[in-house]
């Protein structure tokens, strides 16, 4: 094994990311992802019935893994894999580990083996996925939880994910896009928070992205672009 000579190049397309967009229903998550450079839909519940699009329905997880598979592969046009929803598939895998272990819930082993298990699987599919010469999006709902400080309740938009879950997805996504809609004087709009708030899960490693913007890929992907070149 030889140490590395050079520096590992940044990642600065969108088909290279890792990309998280989360929101309530019917806000245009799924719409968003469609938009992404040749994508297929890993399809882990209905709800693209609206789209034209490529997609594998995914009812369990040994068909996920076989998607992924066939996915490696290569010899196909496919630039971005959407899963959509992650939330979904993070059941299906929660399926997968009870029928392998033959359990009902995942607290009938002992010692939390078996969230062990669950989180396991999922991190080593997800990175496997991630680690792909392609870009990766991820689709979530959105729930809305109180967080109590000394001075204050703090309602807060997170991805409806369990928590081992979401800290995988959370530390493993480049860009976090949270979707909702405002009232402005111009009436009520689509936008999507890319920074970080005590109401909201969101980031952007590439540093590149304004604190708010319109929920449209058009603009999200210029924006991408054109601060690149202007670098």
């Amino acid at each position: 094994m030889e140490l590395p000579k050079k520096k590992t190049p940044q990642k600065t397309s969108i088909e290279e990311l890792t990309t998280l967009i989360y929101g309530p229903p019917k806000i245009g998550k799924s719409t968003l992802a469609s938009q992404f450079t040749k994508p297929v839909f890993l399809a882990t519940e209905a709800g693209l019935n609206h789209l034209e699009v490529y997609q594998v329905p995914v009812p369990d997880w040994k068909t996920f893994l076989d998607a992924c598979a066939e996915i490696a592969k290569g010899g196909h046009d496919f630039k971005t894999v959407v899963i959509d929803t992650v939330d979904n598939a993070h059941k299906l895998c929660q399926e997968y580990i009870r029928a392998k272990h033959g359990i009902q819930h995942e607290s009938d082993l002992d010692w939390g083996k078996g969230w062990n298990f669950v989180k396991e699987e999922f991190q080593r599919v997800l990175t496997k996925l991630s680690l792909l010469p392609y870009g990766l999006v991820l689709v979530s709902h959105s729930d809305l939880i109180e967080i109590k400080t000394r001075t204050a309740v703090i309602t807060k938009a997170i991805p409806t994910l369990q928590k081992s879950a979401r800290e995988i997805v959370l530390g493993m996504s480049d860009i976090i896009l949270y979707c909702e809609s405002i009232v402005t004087d111009d009436g009520e709009k689509r936008v999507m928070r890319t920074k970080p708030s005590e109401n909201w899960e969101a980031g952007d490693r590439t540093g590149k992205l304004p604190p708010i913007m319109a929920l449209d890929y058009t603009l999200f992907a210029k924006a991408l672009t054109e601060r690149e070149v202007s670098r």
